[in-house]
C-alpha cells in the first residue's frame, strides 16, 4: 500500500475525489505535493527567454545532426557501381558529415529563432496562446527564407506559421 504522507519538507494540499485507490467507499483524499524551492528555483530558470533559445538552438543542432546523418545515409553516388567498397564508405561518411555540420546549423538557428520569439512575446502580451505561436513561425519562416526575396519571405512565413498552428493542434498546448 502507498504511503499517504507527503515529501519531506513538502507540505501537501488535500483535494477532493477519490485518491486513485480504487476500492468502494469514494472517501479517499489525494495528496497534491507543492513544488520545493530548488524546483521553483530550476522552473524560473529555464521560463527565462536567453535560456529558453540557447536549450532550443542546441536541441536543434542535434537533431540537424541526426537528419543531417539519416538523408547522408541515403544520398547514393552517381558512379556507385564503379567505386569499391571503401570508397563508397568514404563517399557516405564524407557526405554524412557535411550534411550533419549544415543541417545542423540551420535547426539551430530555427530552434533558436522560433523558441526566442515566441517567449519574447508571451513575455510582452503576458498571454501563454496559439497567438504567440503563430507570430513565432511567421518571424522564423520568414527570416530563414528572406534571402530569397521579399516573395519567398512572405511564403515562408506564412507557411511556417500554418505548421506551427498544425503542431500546436496535434500537441494541444493549448486550450
Amino acid at each position: 500500500m502507498a504511503s499517504t504522507t507527503p515529501a519531506e519538507g513538502a507540505p501537501a494540499v488535500a483535494m477532493g475525489g477519490d485518491g486513485g485507490g480504487g476500492g468502494g467507499g469514494g472517501g479517499g483524499v489525494a495528496q497534491l505535493r507543492l513544488p520545493s524551492a530548488d524546483e521553483i528555483r530550476a522552473q524560473d530558470i529555464f521560463n527565462n527567454c536567453a535560456v529558453r533559445t540557447a536549450v532550443s538552438g542546441v536541441m536543434g543542432g542535434g537533431m540537424g545532426v541526426f537528419m543531417g546523418m539519416l538523408f547522408g545515409a541515403l544520398d547514393t553516388p552517381l558512379h556507385a557501381e564503379t567505386m569499391t567498397a571503401r570508397q563508397q564508405f568514404v563517399h557516405a561518411a564524407r557526405t554524412m558529415g557535411s550534411r550533419s555540420m549544415h543541417m545542423a546549423k540551420t535547426f539551430a538557428i530555427m530552434g533558436a529563432i522560433f523558441s526566442g520569439t515566441e517567449c519574447l512575446v508571451e513575455k510582452a502580451r503576458a498571454k501563454h496562446d496559439t497567438v504567440n505561436t503563430v507570430t513565432a513561425g511567421c518571424v522564423t519562416g520568414g527570416s530563414m527564407s528572406a534571402r530569397a526575396g521579399p516573395q519567398a519571405a512572405c511564403l515562408g512565413c506564412a507557411g511556417f506559421a500554418a505548421f506551427s498552428v498544425l503542431i500546436e493542434k496535434i500537441f494541444d498546448r493549448h486550450e
